[in-house]
């Protein structure tokens, strides 16, 4: 396995095979190829045998330099609970602690439960609670059409 910052490149391989990955779900139009193009520095691709077999999409804040947000974050099916998203996360907090970040954001739907789970594993906390959905603490009317969020957020130093 290699781990290589996000190339151009691999967003032509990666946006057509992203909605299997998530069973179904329509998620592909989350990563605009600009993510791609403007992100590489702080964004990650896990490759085995040629193929990208995970990623992370990440970047610093432009408006506060001392926070790094966590965008979208894919792993293959075959290679999940074997540790590449810890290893994503890992890099990822490696390489914007060195550029000054203090903590780390991130998003996701509360029905996202995989999500959530994992993210407390990493040490995340959920923050700026305002509701609740399915029994999962949450920002209401957080994105799009009103939709509810998990948000939350690390330190890193």
């Amino acid at each position: 396995m290699n781990v290589r910052n996000i190339e151009e490149t691999d967003y032509h391989q990666l946006v057509p095979i992203v909605d299997a990955w998530w069973g179904g779900r329509h998620v592909s139009h989350l990563l605009l190829r600009l993510f791609f193009v403007h992100f590489r520095g702080t964004s990650f691709a896990i490759e085995e045998g040629g193929k990208v077999i995970g990623f992370l999409i990440g970047f610093v804040s432009q408006t506060f330099s001392d926070q790094a947000y966590i965008h979208f974050v894919g792993i293959h099916p075959d290679h999940r609970n074997c540790g590449l998203g810890r290893l994503l996360y890992s890099t990822f907090f490696e390489k914007v602690g060195a550029l000054g970040c203090t903590s780390v954001r991130s998003i996701t739907s509360p029905v996202n439960t995989g999500s959530i789970a994992f993210h407390a594993r990493m040490g995340f906390q959920i923050e700026q609670i305002t509701g609740e959905q399915c029994g999962v603490p949450c920002t209401a009317d957080y994105g799009l059409n009103g939709e509810n969020r998990v948000l939350f957020v690390k330190h890193i130093v």
